[in-house]
């Protein structure tokens, strides 16, 4: 029976290194690439990392209940392919999803079964230090994703799990020993 895993966390929290990490040692195991209106950053390629796609026609497909969740998150919109993910676990794939904590509930109410993770930071000064190291954003806008931080870690509670990335291989050890529970 094919899984849907929910992974949420703030900007920097690593749930996407987590779960790039996490799918390069098991099988049967897809990260949903979610369409968003945001702008590319360097590196990153449509299809692969995000499906990019103006705001229009991310709102044509909303219309068209394209989207199993969609949020709007640091002005832009993000939105999960429910065609792609019903299909997934249609072929036993388990899939996981990473999203923000407001498409985590609005997934959660759809599919009851869903496994949540939420990814907190060991601390909101190594939070801060990660982004900064990125690279990708201003010291205003990284100071905006710290106070959204705040408010997306007051969820963790309503998760299934919640694992503190401290140490980067235990955290991916931790995830996958939940994916093997529910296996």
């Amino acid at each position: 029976m094919s899984r849907l895993f929910i992974i949420a966390a703030p900007s920097g929290g690593g749930k996407t290194s987590l779960t790039r990490a996490l799918v390069e040692n098991m099988d049967n195991l897809l990260i949903s690439v979610s369409h968003t209106t945001r702008a590319m950053r360097p590196g990153e390629k449509d299809g692969v990392n995000y499906h990019f796609i103006s705001d229009e026609k991310f709102q044509a497909l909303v219309k068209q209940n394209i989207f199993l969740e969609h949020a709007h998150v640091f002005g832009s919109w993000y939105g999960t392919s429910r065609d792609w993910v019903l299909s997934q676990l249609q072929h036993n794939k388990d899939v996981i999803l990473e999203i923000d904590w407001q498409g985590a509930k609005q997934i959660r109410e759809l599919f009851k079964e869903a496994i949540s993770i939420f990814i907190l930071p060991p601390s909101m000064e190594v939070l801060h230090k990660r982004l900064e190291l990125r690279g990708q954003d201003s010291p205003s806008i990284i100071e905006k994703r710290m106070q959204a931080a705040k408010e997306e870690c007051s969820h963790a509670p309503e998760f299934d799990y919640v694992i503190t990335n401290d140490d980067f291989d235990t955290a991916v050890n931790d995830l996958k020993n939940i994916i093997l529970k529910y296996r």
